[in-house]
């Protein structure tokens, strides 16, 4: 079933984005579901991402009727490396999805630590909520200390800060302090804000340095903290809609407000979050003296 102009300029949302918001998939999974003819609408099997949906259809994925949509919920997650971040990995190796507990059901990653990196990691139930916080626009700092093999001196690191690009790709600014030399290894406190596809080991790798450990310590104001290797735990919604604030407005009952809807919340720095203010000082100012002694 295509999308007629009708469907396609009627009430409702998108299938994709629904699809993504019922915490079914990102939108991106989403478009490939309804492009490999798994995706129906009151029975009839769609092929465009564009078909509209509203609360009264019935969807079903690979014969499965999708529920209405649930509250969003964002979890902190301290990712073990040893891990890789699919659902399904066709090497069969074990996937960080596979290593959470069961009931939290079907969530998805705010983007991707690699097999050997470890650290916060941020999972959602919310395909949309994901998307945002992983667009270059929403410029939230990634984090994260770094054990690197080499020896660079402090401007090569510093020209990193006007970006770079390597292997024809081109990577943003990336803020590098250097936070100790033992033997043959330098620690490093690394900050970037777009978290392309393996960034910060070829970035640093660029200018002499090959990394041997990675933690992401912080994904915007959400801060790994004391969290043990391998649990998870729920940010609480009070913090979630202080934190989201316009960039993705939520009701007191945990879903997404439609325009002008927008409520404030007090700001609370509790769940291993840090304030909007000092989280914005932080964006403005890079690591402190604290992050670069903290040792993971």
């Amino acid at each position: 079933m295509s999308g007629s102009d009708d469907q396609q300029a009627g009430p409702g949302e998108r299938i994709a984005k629904a699809l993504a918001h019922a915490g079914v998939a990102s939108r991106r999974e989403a478009e490939r579901l309804i492009g490999e003819g798994r995706v129906a609408v009151n029975g009839k099997l769609l092929d465009s991402p564009a078909f509209k949906v509203t609360p009264d259809d019935i969807i079903t994925v690979d014969g499965k009727v999708v529920g209405p949509r649930p509250p969003t919920r964002l979890w902190r997650y301290h990712k073990p490396a040893g891990l890789v971040t699919t659902h399904a990995d066709p090497q069969g190796r074990d996937t960080v999805f596979d290593a959470l507990p069961k009931d939290l059901g079907r969530v998805i990653s705010v983007g991707r630590l690699d097999l050997n990196s470890e650290g916060l990691m941020l999972l959602t139930n919310d395909g949309e909520l994901a998307r945002v916080l992983e667009l270059p626009a929403t410029a939230w700092t990634r984090r994260y200390r770094v054990r690197a093999f080499g020896d660079v001196d402090d401007s090569a690191l510093a020209r990193l800060a006007g970006g770079v690009t390597v292997e024809g790709v081109s990577y943003g600014p990336v803020e590098v302090a250097v936070d100790r030399n033992t033997g043959s290894n330098i620690w490093l406190t690394v900050g970037l804000k777009e978290g392309k596809n393996r960034e910060v080991r070829k970035v640093l790798s660029h200018v002499g340095l090959t990394v041997n450990r990675l933690l992401r310590t912080a994904y915007g104001p959400f801060q790994l903290g004391s969290l043990e290797r391998g649990k998870v735990e729920e940010v609480r919604l009070s913090v979630l809609r202080e934190q989201m604030g316009k960039l993705y407005p939520l009701g007191p009952d945990g879903h997404p407000l439609k325009a002008g809807e927008a409520a404030k919340t007090p700001a609370r720095a509790e769940d291993g979050v840090r304030g909007p203010g000092r989280a914005q000082r932080r964006e403005r100012k890079g690591p402190t003296h604290a992050d670069r002694r903290r040792r993971p």
